[in-house]
């Protein structure tokens, strides 16, 4: 059996045990500082769900790969640099990470015909740790009605909980957030929480160590 399969058959038990519709469940294979060849064995195994959090992997990689195999669907789960994000936006499908306001006006500068098609997601720093990106969750409301009042459509909302914290109340704050805000995705849970984050009404778990294996 291989590493992907042996994932994928504890990622089911899990859904099992939280009860939890598997439709609803976007696996992301997250791909960063791994080998194109390591991709495409995954890729070979059915997988077409890849994140990446810099865009100079996701530039060298992906239109490669996406030549082959066009049904990819590629998440930005990084940091987002200002001069940067209309590459991000061209270049992958669904970006996790819209953290502050000075990223709208460049959002509205693009084309509709390609917005459309992508998804967006506020990353929320629900540690309110200085040393991270995202809203912190005092201004969470704000930011996404600032969001909505920019035409920006929300889809969803995306967090990396205090490692040295327990995930739980981290996943718990968000789904409260996601209910009273009427937004339908969550994105959140590793390859070490996501069973948690499943309990949690995640909808977007980010595997990289469990399907790749360590990065070297």
């Amino acid at each position: 059996m291989s590493r992907y399969q042996h994932f994928i058959q504890n990622f089911t038990k899990a859904v099992l045990r939280t009860k939890r519709n598997i439709e609803e469940i976007e696996i992301i294979a997250v791909s960063k500082r791994k080998q194109i060849s390591d991709i495409q064995l995954v890729m070979e195994e059915g997988h077409l769900s890849f994140g990446e959090n810099q865009l100079q992997e996701v530039v060298k990689k992906w239109p490669d790969i996406r030549m082959k195999e066009s049904n990819t669907r590629l998440h930005f789960i990084g940091g987002i640099q200002s001069k940067k994000l209309s590459d991000i936006v061209n270049h992958c499908d669904v970006i996790h990470t819209i953290d502050r306001e000075k990223l709208l006006p460049i959002l509205k500068k693009i084309d509709n015909s390609v917005l459309v098609n992508k998804d967006f997601f506020i990353q929320i720093n629900t540690g309110n740790e200085a040393q991270k990106s995202g809203v912190s969750l005092n201004k969470a409301e704000n930011f996404i009605e600032i969001c909505k009042n920019n035409d920006i459509q929300i889809k969803g909302l995306m967090c990396l909980p205090p490692i040295n914290e327990p995930s739980e109340k981290h996943f718990q704050i968000m789904q409260n957030l996601a209910i009273n805000n009427h937004i339908k995705y969550l994105s959140m849970g590793m390859s070490n929480d996501y069973e948690t984050a499943l309990r949690y009404g995640s909808t977007h778990i980010r595997v990289g160590t469990a399907i790749f294996g360590e990065r070297n």
